[in-house]
């Protein structure tokens, strides 16, 4: 099968399917000759078709559009709107209209007609077949107005001869239906016989004997008449002539023959060959053929009959589809009045001889021949309403109809013989602007014909196309400190429609104030002068829009990177950068961090910090800004440092800039107040008995080293005022009387004030001894020092106002016992050692070196050493601390320069009274150096409490204390050390401590007078100094 052979298939199969959803029929009948505007239909009515649109509800516009051939005048016209059919002012004539047709049939004539129905998405196709009716219009004719019929004189009564019949161009009861004979003058009559196909014929019917020497010749008239109404009629003469007598006609064998002759059979082809006898003899027997007067003009300038023989031949070429059958009447006539008559039938058979008919009937009006369409049209749109037809028939009559080449267009078979031609697929006047094909019809014949119709489609450009950016994101860089007008750049989009559609201009979008762009063009420049240290970047729209109705447009985004020069210093975050840190700060810690930057970027941007004048004293990160210190930082020595910092950029060339830093120290909590007044521990205030209460009898002042809250201090007496004699001020410190004096209030009164201050996160105190002496004299001073001296041996958490008076009463009793008791000591321990060198010879060196090394705590050998001077003077009196601090001895290898390690405890009950409601934190434990005073000769163990031991580096427990500060005892203070202390330390590390500390719950902090640091052990050290007063005494 050849690529020929199968578009004849495809569109035969096209041909079978009818789209009964867009095809409908409808038919209407109707008379002819209808004036104008004569109503004959209404398509939406007599369809059923609704104007709402089913999926919006809303009301829809359709337009009926008759389909009609250019140059056509139609014979009715469609309200584009309504859909009514109306007659138009040409005229319907069916006689015209269907000439040459049957007229046996009333309703054979109709014409045809397609209606379309838009737009494409309502489309239908709907074909109107309309009957013309017949009206009486024409009158029935005789082919001649005088008849002329030869009757023989002999002629028997009741013969009939044949007048040639009338015709009437309307049908049915329109047509001829009677004849009538006028003027018959009772000889002639007429008669009519009825053929089967319908024709009347009339027939003469002789009702006298015949004379032609009486009267040759008769004249009468013929009428005939139709039956329409109203009724039409017509006349004709006929005359009637008497001949001679002849005795015999001629006679046909065959009075019916029908034949077949093809349409293509050449001139001179024998039809028929006819054949007619007489029985006369002579010239009476001559036989004539001739067509008889039914004999249609155009059948006899077909056919040819010999008059001699009788012979049909064609004389001219047969059209099948002009007339397919030819009746032919033929009389014989032997020149007698009555010849014979023979009708012949001729038909014309089929041969594919004419090619198949294209009528191109456009949806869409052409111009000049060419259907333009826009490419937005949808598929399917209609264009042409094709009808195909062949007037050959059977076979050769079959049409198939086909597109000759692959074009977005498609035939679609609504009827037999009637496509639509319609897009079937989407138009793209970017792709084809046009298209020029052609519609084939090809008949089934053999061999086939075909038949071509050239179609010229053009398609107009829509705005379909926006405008298109040859980069969708464009960037840009651009150096700062630009000039104005800067070129940067050409924007550029494309459009692929036509015309003015593709006609672009340009827009910026918002924030684009820094740029100006060229509508036409798309030259893009700097209207203004960049600072990259204020944007970087500016980031904007640019719109191209073409001219199309509705205009289309697109976006791209411009990206304009702002590159950076060296026009900017670096910049400090502060001119004078203040940091402040804690005294003690360890070395290399961190102080303070100097922060700078530079606007610029990169390189430009890179800083470099370096210290302009410091003596090293301070280590400064290039890179990060980190200030290190390079030395320990002593508040009391140096409280702040300044120095100028300089930071350079990488540029090109570099910029710098300045700063000022200052470290300021911050004051740590490193110093325990230091006492003023009273000058020493021995010292006293008389106290008269006359003295009015609220009346200041002392005054204790102390100073700290410290600043801000670490140096406010306070003052609190936490023993000795059991009775509420006198008040302290918390402020001044200064001690007054609560109340007068009573006589039992004479005496010694030891007052321990602590002293405080509000230092954070840990406070440090100090205590001092307050005698007041109340008495309106002090005329003995060496006796109220003495009473002082003892009261040494009272505990600081015991009042010593009530065991004064017997300090007096028996003064002597108790040195005397003090005697005695220190010569049996001393007796015994003679006696021992005696004993123990006579048995013990070879240890004996050893003990004596044990004694010696612990000679400055064992009171029992201090007796023994002044056992001599006993009687020249006064024994010094015992420490009154021994109750809480006792002493142990330590063997070390040097006992001059090993130190020993002890701690002070106090009761509890001193504790809660005096210090409850602060918190001294840990302390760790005390040393006491060998050649400092002997402590136990000031103070001796009169308490049944035990006594705490204190061993070298023996951890000590964390608990609160006091200090008593350490004078020389005629301008000394006794009294303990705070390790938080580091006002004669040169170690700078701030987080390091050290504090003497008593098992007995009473904790205090505080300096020493005399105290001594060393580094290596993190210990106090103690040094008592006796005084050359406190000796003699």
């Amino acid at each position: 099968m050849d690529l020929r052979d199968f578009y004849l298939l495809a569109a035969l199969i096209a041909c079978l399917r009818l789209d009964s959803a867009i095809a409908q029929e409808l038919i209407y009948t109707i008379r002819e000759e209808l004036p104008e505007n004569v109503p004959i239909g209404n398509i939406p009515k007599d369809l059923n078709i609704s104007h709402i649109n089913a999926a919006t509800g809303t009301s829809a516009s359709l337009v009926y559009r008759l389909v009609s051939k250019a140059g056509d005048a139609p014979l009715v016209k469609v309200s584009s709107s309504t859909g009514e059919i109306f007659t138009t002012s040409n005229r319907i004539d069916r006689e015209k209209l269907c000439a040459g047709a049957s007229y046996a049939e009333e309703n054979e004539c109709f014409f045809e007609l397609e209606v379309v129905i838009l737009p494409n998405d309502f489309f239908r196709l709907i074909k109107i077949k309309i009957i013309v009716k017949d009206t009486n219009d024409n009158a029935p004719m005789f082919p001649s107005p005088v008849i002329n019929i030869s009757i023989p004189e002999n002629t028997l009564i009741n013969s009939r001869f044949p007048i040639p019949s009338a015709t009437d161009p309307d049908t049915g009861f329109n047509g001829v239906q009677h004849y009538e004979l006028l003027n018959g003058q009772s000889v002639f009559g007429l008669d009519i016989v009825e053929t089967p196909e319908g024709e009347k014929w009339p027939q003469l019917i002789v009702q006298q004997n015949l004379d032609r020497e009486q009267k040759d010749t008769y004249v009468m008239k013929i009428k005939v008449e139709d039956g329409g109404t109203p009724q039409k009629s017509s006349t004709a003469i006929l005359q009637v002539t008497v001949s001679d007598v002849n005795d015999n006609r001629p006679v046909f064998k065959e009075g019916q023959v029908e034949v077949h002759i093809p349409e293509s059979a050449p001139v001179g082809t024998s039809v028929i060959q006819l054949h007619a006898t007489d029985a006369d003899v002579g010239s009476n027997a001559e036989i004539r053929y001739i067509f008889g007067a039914q004999v249609a003009p155009a059948t006899k300038r077909l056919f040819a009959l010999n008059n001699t023989t009788g012979l049909i031949t064609v004389q001219r070429s047969l059209d099948r589809e002009e007339t397919a059958i030819h009746k032919v009447t033929v009389l014989a006539s032997d020149g007698s009045s009555t010849p014979a008559r023979a009708t012949v039938t001729i038909n014309v058979t089929d041969v594919n001889d004419n090619p198949p008919n294209i009528d191109l009937r456009y949806i869409i009006s052409p111009i000049n021949g060419t259907v333009y369409l826009s490419e937005k049209d949808p598929v399917n749109t209609k264009i042409a309403l094709i009808t195909v037809s062949d007037k050959d028939t059977d076979v050769n009559g079959k049409v198939i109809c086909f597109i000759e080449r692959e074009v977005p267009f498609h035939l679609k078979a609504v009827y037999d013989n009637q496509y639509l031609l319609e897009t079937s697929s989407l138009l793209d006047y970017e792709g084809t602007k046009e298209f020029s094909f052609k519609i084939v019809a090809s008949d089934s014949g053999k061999p086939s014909l075909n038949q071509t119709a050239l179609v010229r489609v053009k398609l107009e450009d829509e705005n379909d196309n926006p405008p298109i950016f040859n980069q969708p994101v464009i960037e840009l860089s651009v150096s700062e400190n630009n000039r104005r007008g800067l070129y940067l750049t050409t924007i550029s989009a494309t459009d692929e429609d036509s015309g003015k559609n593709a006609d672009i201009v340009y827009q910026l979008g918002p924030n684009a104030s820094f740029f100006d762009l060229d509508r036409k063009t798309g030259v893009l420049t700097a209207s203004r002068v960049f600072n990259r240290e204020e944007q970087e970047r500016f980031i904007f729209t640019v719109t191209a829009r073409d001219n199309g109705t509705p205009p289309l447009q697109s976006q791209a985004a411009v990206i304009v990177t702002v590159l950076d020069e060296n026009d900017n210093s670096p910049k400090f975050t502060h001119n004078h950068f203040q940091f402040f840190v804690s005294e003690n700060l360890p070395k290399y810690s961190t102080v303070g961090v100097i922060t700078v930057t530079d606007e610029d970027a990169g390189e430009n941007k890179a800083v470099t910090l370096s210290i302009l004048n410091d003596n090293e004293n301070f280590v400064l990160d290039p890179y990060s800004g980190v200030i290190k210190s390079n030395v320990s930082f002593d508040r009391e020595q140096q409280s702040s440092y300044t120095f100028d910092v300089k930071a350079t950029d990488g540029g090109q060339p570099p910029r710098s800039s300045t700063a000022k830093v200052t470290i300021n120290v911050m004051d740590v909590n490193d110093n325990s107040p230091v006492v003023i007044s009273p000058p020493s521990n021995t010292s006293f205030k008389l106290v008269p008995l006359s003295a009015i209460p609220g009346s200041v009898v002392a005054e204790v002042f102390a100073v700290d080293i410290d600043t801000g809250m670490n140096a406010e201090l306070k003052y609190t007496i936490v023993s000795g005022n059991n009775k509420g004699l006198f008040r302290i001020d918390p402020v001044t410190g200064n001690i007054t009387l609560e109340e007068k004096p009573a006589p039992t209030d004479v005496g010694l009164h030891r007052l321990v004030v602590n002293i405080s201050d509000l230092g954070y996160p840990k406070a440090l105190h100090t205590l001092v001894l307050v005698f007041l002496y109340v008495n309106d004299t002090a005329g003995n001073a060496s006796y109220i020092y003495d009473l002082i001296r003892r009261t040494m041996e009272t505990p600081l958490d015991r009042n010593i106002g009530d065991s004064s008076q017997p300090y007096q009463n028996e003064d002597y009793l108790t040195i005397m016992i003090a005697i005695v008791a220190g010569a049996m000591v001393v007796i015994v321990v003679i006696f021992v050692t005696v004993l123990v060198r006579c048995r013990h010879a070879s240890r004996f060196k050893a003990a004596q070196r044990s004694k010696q090394g612990a000679e400055w705590m064992s009171p029992n050998q201090e007796n023994k050493q002044n056992k001599k001077k006993k009687r020249k003077k006064r024994k010094s009196p015992k420490s009154s601390l021994l109750n809480f601090v006792t002493i142990e001895e330590s063997k070390p290898d040097d006992a001059v320069h090993e130190p020993i390690n002890g701690t002070i405890s106090l009761p509890a009950e001193l504790e809660e009274q005096s210090i409850g409601r602060f918190d001294w934190g840990p302390a760790p434990p005390t040393t006491f150096k060998p050649n400092s005073p002997d402590l136990a000769k000031h103070y001796k163990s009169a308490s049944p409490q035990p006594a705490f031991h204190l061993k070298p580096d023996t951890p000590v427990s964390v608990k609160k204390h006091h200090v008593i500060q350490e004078l020389p005892l005629d301008n000394t203070f006794v009294g303990g050390c705070d390790t938080l202390s580091k006002r004669s330390s040169t170690s700078s590390d701030h987080f390091s401590a050290s504090e003497c500390s008593s098992q007995g719950g009473f904790k205090t902090k505080g300096p020493l007078h005399t105290r001594q640091f060393s580094s290596d052990t993190n210990k106090c050290t103690w040094k008592e100094r006796i005084s050359t007063k406190e000796r003699s005494l």
